[in-house]
């Protein structure tokens, strides 16, 4: 007699096999990592019971590596070893960081890569390694808790991390020993938590604010499906500008114009426990004692409210730029989610209830909802899930293309398209006999590819010499689930093909990212005129060496001198006005060239197809059809 296998609803049949898989929140001021067990996701604490751990390093010379919270209180003490917000220099270059702010009281160190590396008493330390500890620490704190080695894990990152960023991360991952089984969006990794938790169905809008970054995502949940529908935010704005803005109104009432580097980490750090009280309290008092001057005084909720608003209104506006990108107004939105330790601001809470006209969902603690969708999803990946229950799509924060002649971007894959995706275009061969192609990826929204990103280049060698425009090359972009890209070129008449992986050594700042969408707003229109004349040029050019081609080869024969003289005429007007920036003008001159090469043109068919009737009778054509 057969036994009915019988487990409680939302676990593995077979316990057994059901294997560890975790979800880490790799944040800039804290991070996390969660689990499922029993059917339901919780962050996992250490010895002293804490579930959150500060994301800072501290090196000790001969003394090997602090992280967490011990370190974190070395700051002040030893603050050329002990690196705090890690996670702002991934992914990019020594150039970049040093846009980041004079506070950073680090020595950096250029590597061959370009990837800044830190100088510290226990030897130069890369952003990736850092953040390998970090990870490190929080793996280490899973195996010990379940108990066995991890099968995987899920690490968030914020939605603007472009493929560099995302790399690093996925680099600091393996180097900490983890096997990742996907990157996934934080606004993304909450929808997960609320939507499976709520089964709710419908628009969201998950407002992400943390230390050191807005993020905006408008997510569709519909039969157990989340699509990200737009992503945007500010990614120069988070909780740390609000601690400034504290820090500042403390200078400003003790009459202090400016401090040194340790003196302002210190005040910062005084500025978010002001910060922190002022959550559930009307007035703090302040007494500050630094070596450099003391204040004594208090700060009303009021006063704090005044200091933040503009900060605020600020996150309003990436708000509404989503939506726009969305195509939905604020009345399509079900429902709001807060995530961020920032958002426990109560100003926060008020002005983006005010702005959808809804009551934010702060169910789940905003500084674990991350980490605790990430394990949710990190637990489905590993197989301990029916396979029916969630689908996730994300989409690609800037539009991937190539670039094409004239220096225009030819987009492929479009902003906010749903990944992992796949998408091919084919192109042609410019000149005639021409046997390699040069691919440049490029990534961003403007029309020229000097206002965008390069991402990489790669060449396909091989394609058979033919004449201009008759071979296909088939470009192919795939972007992976975790939104990394690889891209591949394939002359399909010979099967010739390249591809590059694209891995840049350093990548976008966040906010360069930001900047770019918004100048592919603010420059649209200048942006199209630009196109329209680069097209035109190309096209210019493309006559002129067909035209030269031809006159080459049987002008003499065809032609009478009087109109080769036209002709050459023509070509030297249209080389004049190619130069300059009058789309009418090269247009125009285009029309007249071609209209006066019509006749030629003519002539050189009705001269082909005599060559090739030549010595052959009607009989025998019948004969050959």
């Amino acid at each position: 007699m057969a036994l009915m296998q019988i487990s409680e609803p939302g676990q593995s049949p077979e316990p057994h096999q059901r294997k560890l898989a975790v979800g880490i929140d790799l944040g800039t001021t804290n991070s996390l990592v969660a689990t499922v067990r029993s059917g339901s996701a919780e962050t996992l604490p250490d010895e002293q019971g804490n579930t959150i751990l500060p994301s800072v390093v501290r090196y000790v010379a001969d003394a090997g590596v602090v992280v967490g919270s011990e370190a974190r209180a070395a700051i002040f003490e030893d603050p050329k070893n002990t690196i705090s917000s890690v996670k702002r220099l991934m992914g990019r270059g020594i150039s970049d960081v040093k846009t980041l702010g004079e506070c950073l009281p680090y020595e950096f160190i250029a590597s061959e890569t370009e990837m800044p590396y830190i100088r510290t008493d226990n030897g130069d330390k890369s952003p990736v390694e850092v953040s390998s500890e970090i990870l490190k620490v929080l793996a280490a704190r899973a195996r010990e808790t379940l108990g066995g080695e991890l099968s995987g894990a899920v690490i968030t990152v914020p939605a603007y991390f472009d493929e560099a960023q995302r790399q690093a991360t996925k680099d600091a991952a393996k180097l900490a020993g983890l096997h990742v089984y996907r990157l996934l969006n934080e606004p993304t990794a909450a929808a997960v938590a609320y939507g499976l938790d709520k089964g709710a169905e419908g628009v969201h809008a998950i407002y992400d604010l943390g230390g050191g970054t807005f993020d905006i995502s408008i997510l569709h949940l519909h039969k157990g499906v989340f699509e990200v529908l737009s992503t945007g935010g500010d990614s120069a704005l988070g909780g740390d500008d609000f601690d400034h803005a504290i820090a500042n109104w403390i200078l400003e009432q003790a009459g202090q114009a400016c401090v040194g580097n340790d003196v302002a980490r210190q005040l910062m750090e005084i500025a978010r426990g002001i910060k922190e009280q002022l959550t559930d309290n009307d007035n703090v008092d302040i007494n500050i004692a630094t070596g450099c001057f003391s204040w004594a005084g208090d700060i009303s909720r009021d006063t704090f409210n005044n200091l933040v608003d503009p900060l605020i209104v600020k996150t309003v506006r990436a708000c509404k730029r989503a939506l726009r990108d969305a195509g939905l107004s604020v009345d399509e939105i079900d429902d709001v989610v807060m995530v961020g330790g920032s958002t426990r601001v109560p100003r926060v809470r008020e002005k983006i209830a005010e702005f959808f006209g809804a009551t934010p969902m702060c169910d789940i603690d905003p500084d674990k909802v991350v980490a605790v969708g990430a394990s949710i999803q990190a637990d489905m990946l590993a197989g301990n899930k029916p396979d029916d229950e969630m689908v996730l799509l994300d989409v690609i924060p800037l539009s991937l293309g190539i670039e094409t002649m004239g220096g225009l971007m030819e987009k492929i894959i479009q902003r906010n398209t749903t990944i992992p995706v796949a998408k091919a275009q084919e192109f042609t061969t410019f000149k005639d006999g021409q046997t390699a192609l040069a691919v440049h990826v490029i990534q961003g929204e403007r029309e020229l590819i000097s206002d965008n990103r390069s991402l990489a280049r790669f060449e396909l060698r091989g394609i058979p010499p033919m004449v201009a425009g008759a071979a296909r090359i088939r470009v192919t972009y795939q972007v992976d689930a975790d939104g990394l890209l690889s891209v591949s070129a394939k002359e399909l008449t010979s099967d010739v093909e390249s591809s590059v992986q694209v891995k840049p050594s350093y990548g976008l700042s966040d906010n360069e990212v930001t900047r770019m969408l918004k100048d592919s707003f603010e420059f649209a229109a200048g942006d199209k005129d630009a196109r329209a004349l680069a097209e035109e040029q190309v096209e210019a050019d493309r006559q002129l060496e067909a035209i030269r081609q031809a006159l080459n080869e049987n002008g003499d024969v065809l032609l009478t001198a009087e109109e080769c003289s036209e002709l050459h005429a023509l070509m030297d007007k249209l080389s004049l006005v190619r130069r300059g920036d009058d789309t009418v003008a090269i247009r125009k001159a285009i029309d007249e060239l071609n209209t006066t090469s019509e006749v030629f043109a003519s002539r050189r068919m009705d001269q082909s197809i005599n060559q090739a009737l030549s010595g052959q009778s009607i009989d025998s054509l019948g004969e050959e059809k």
